[in-house]
């Protein structure tokens, strides 16, 4: 009976501790859930699965608002409306907004689709439904401490006039080349459709509802424990993914003392070390929960067995085809589209490709400095550049040249040298015909007053030049490509 009291006064003692670690920074929430679909069969879970991260969160000591069965104007003015809220909490705030409901992705941009569209074409959407993007930008134009957007949201296409023409579940969006302090889930990997479940909640939400409740873990390794219950609950069907570009320690409940110490990153030759004479179950669950293409490029060059390394090869296979489109959406020129065309000919967005290829085929292409880490990984590293291409000198005074006075040669006489008849261009280099002296006239670098250049967020502009890879970067109108 006395054990019995002390456990219970210890669990007790933990979530009044966890509680009050989370009241030390101020925390605000959006949920909403989108069931009531107008034009195609209602959802039976999101309503359900957005009322209980409403209480996990509250738990959590966020400040919820919550909201369902949102038309487009609705959702809008609910976003932002939070932002208001977020911003006047102050530049410590964690900001949460958790979405369950159908997304659809059209032309390389991911959309959360309210319960009032209903498309006939693929070009009703930029203008029924509402750009993640348009989000991201709204949540990243308020000074914050930390992002968090949980998507339960790549359900599959309802809609059967443009269900043949649009791609597979929701776009990559890497926030790594968004604003830093952000951190993305997905209930399911990119390019792929999450299940609603047979339940009262989605598997990806039955999984957070429980991860999230651990003490002391990170977002990252709660995140993983969603990523591995979601993938055992579905028979591998469908695998959570995310993407993090956090400068600072998030946790639902409990502090660091608590946590576990996060794993370290490996490369795809460490993966293969570690994962070598493990068997091939034991193995699979380390990948999963680690979610990456290393480590799914490892566990493919040493597991064939099916099912299992059939759905780690299926995986990495598709997962590379989300980056190639995305840095097809990424460049938005004809050659980037041709080039995607090439290397996947028969994809579900080859008729997103084509089209968008031919859009471009006459638009001049300038060239587009995507950085080798993002070709790689979708992590770009770009310097301040001045309009020149060279690495912008904003905070370095510009050279001066003097003129240097060299010995003169003697002559018994010196003719006068021929008039000049236009002054000199700014920037040339030009020399006396009869003296040895040499005047360098160089034009003082232009003084840029702003926010360091490279990828930047754009209130309503898409993270395009964002990118966030799900519509990426570069400047749009409405969500078209011109």
């Amino acid at each position: 009976m006395l054990r019995a009291m002390l456990w219970n006064a210890a669990i007790a003692a933990t979530m009044v501790l966890g509680t009050e670690a989370a009241l030390a920074e101020s925390r605000v929430a959006l949920v909403v859930g989108q069931s009531a679909y107008r034009a195609v069969p209602a959802l039976p879970n999101p309503v359900n699965d957005a009322k209980a991260i409403e209480k996990l969160l509250g738990d959590a000591g966020f400040e919820v608002t919550a909201a369902n069965d949102l038309t487009q104007t609705e959702l809008r003015q609910m976003v932002g409306d939070f932002a208001a809220k977020v911003a006047a909490k102050g530049p410590e705030t964690v900001a949460l907004m958790f979405y369950a409901g159908h997304g659809i992705q059209v032309d390389g941009e991911n959309y959360l689709v309210p319960i009032d569209v209903d498309p006939k074409r693929e070009a009703d959407i930029p203008l029924q439904a509402v750009r993640l993007n348009d989000v991201l930008n709204t949540l990243t134009s308020v000074p914050t401490r930390t992002r968090i957007i949980m998507l339960d949201a790549c359900r599959n296409n309802p809609f059967p006039d443009i269900k043949k023409t649009t791609g597979q579940g929701l776009a990559l969006v890497d926030t790594k080349t968004g604003s830093p302090g952000t951190f993305l889930s997905y209930s399911t990997s990119p390019g792929a459709e999450a299940e609603d479940g047979n339940g009262a909640n989605s598997p990806y939400t039955a999984a957070l509802l429980k991860a999230g409740r651990e003490s002391g873990l990170q977002i990252e390794d709660t995140f993983k424990r969603v990523r591995l219950a979601v993938n055992q609950a579905t028979s591998g069907r469908q695998t959570p993914w995310e993407s993090s570009s956090l400068v600072d320690d998030f946790r639902f409940f409990g502090s660091a003392a608590d946590g576990v110490k996060p794993e370290k990153k490996r490369s795809v030759e460490e993966w293969k070390a570690f994962l070598k004479g493990k068997p091939i179950e034991q193995a699979n669950e380390l990948i999963v929960s680690d979610g990456s293409g290393d480590a799914y490029e490892a566990f493919v060059s040493l597991y064939a067995e099916p099912p299992l390394g059939t759905e780690a090869k299926r995986w990495l296979d598709r997962f590379r085809q989300m980056q190639a489109w995305n840095r097809a959406v990424l460049a938005n020129t004809g050659s980037a589209f041709r080039s995607f065309l090439e290397q996947y000919p028969d994809s579900d967005l080859t008729p997103t490709a084509k089209k968008l290829e031919l859009r471009l085929r006459n638009k001049p292409e300038t060239a587009v400095a995507i950085p080798a880490a993002t070709q790689a990984s979708l992590t770009p590293a770009i310097p301040a550049t001045s309009a020149s291409g060279a690495t912008c000198p904003c905070t370095t005074p510009p050279a001066i040249e003097k003129k240097v006075d060299k010995p003169k040669p003697k002559r018994a006489e010196r003719e006068e040298p021929p008039k000049r008849t236009a002054k000199p261009s700014r920037g040339r280099v030009y020399y006396d015909d009869d003296v040895d002296d040499v005047v360098v006239v160089r034009r003082p670098p232009p003084v840029y007053y702003g926010p360091p250049r490279g990828p930047s967020i754009s209130i309503g502009g898409g993270f395009r030049g964002g990118g966030y890879g799900g519509g990426q970067t570069g400047g749009r109108v409405g969500g078209g490509r011109y």
